[in-house]
């Protein structure tokens, strides 16, 4: 018995010291760990306000913001571990050999994250724009470090990684598309008085953009009828419904003016036996 309460005490007078030797500096650690929280935030604000001087992309400075904070908090990271005695060279080779394998590991998230910087800082298309690219297309919602996420006019969402979009061949429409309809009239139909009226439908529609002018013209003399071609600009969220309101009204137009549209034709020869 006597053996195990001179342990005890050998035990509690090891706490106390322990306690007396770094309790002070573990304090003071934590206090300096709340600085710097504080401090991380007063520097991404900071860093915030300065760069809406500049015109950047939301993840631009969102991404910058980040790592003010991070370098901030990291400095005082340091001041911590310093204070605790903490040797950071053995640390930091530590760190080192973890991040080579965490690095190997982690080789398709890494390669989106390169991936997204490229696209941050080279800025190939912005949010809002409507791209084409591995075979998806739809509006930019969102750019971040691992993927891209675009929209379609079904409300439905596609998320591309980022590594998937570095190095493709990219079709970037930006915040405009241009509508690819046509009409088929008849050969005995007046095509400059159909010309004329498809301008006033496009005029009257709020949805077509002037700028740039709408291109409008006979785009094919086929066999049984003139193609007209009609191609206007509209803003990207505007395209589904310009694309029915148009044709609706250069059908209802035409009727309105008797403008008679092609009707296929057959022939058909009977031949004796």
């Amino acid at each position: 018995m006597g053996e195990q309460f001179q342990s005890l005490d050998q035990v509690k007078a090891s706490a106390i010291d322990m306690a007396l030797r770094f309790g002070p500096k573990l304090i003071v650690a934590v206090l300096i760990l709340g600085a710097g929280y504080l401090a991380a935030r007063w520097a991404g604000g900071f860093t915030g306000r300065l760069l809406r001087r500049f015109r950047l992309e939301p993840p631009v400075r969102a991404l910058i913001e980040r790592v003010a904070q991070v370098l901030m908090f990291g400095l005082f990271a340091i001041m911590a571990m310093q204070n605790l005695g903490v040797e950071l060279f053995p640390l930091i080779a530590g760190l080192g050999v973890a991040g080579a394998g965490v690095a190997l590991a982690l080789q398709g998230v890494l390669g989106n994250v390169a991936a997204g910087l490229v696209i941050i800082f080279t800025q190939p298309f912005h949010v809002g724009d409507y791209i084409s690219i591995a075979s998806e297309e739809g509006e930019v919602l969102d750019i971040s470090l691992f993927s891209t996420t675009l929209g379609h006019t079904d409300r439905s969402k596609v998320v591309i990684p980022n590594r998937k979009i570095v190095g493709e061949i990219l079709h970037n429409c930006g915040k405009i598309r241009r509508l690819a309809l046509s009409v088929g009239i008849a050969y005995d139909s007046d095509v400059s008085a159909a010309l004329q009226l498809i301008d006033e439908v496009l005029r009257a529609n709020p949805k077509v953009l002037q700028t740039p002018a709408p291109v409008v013209g006979v785009v094919r003399l086929a066999d049984a009828n003139i193609s007209i071609g009609i191609n206007p600009w509209v803003a990207v969220p505007d395209y589904e419904a310009a694309l029915n309101q148009i044709n609706q009204a250069v059908l209802e137009t035409f009727r309105a003016n008797r403008i008679a549209p092609s009707v296929p034709q057959r022939a058909v020869r009977m031949l004796e036996a």
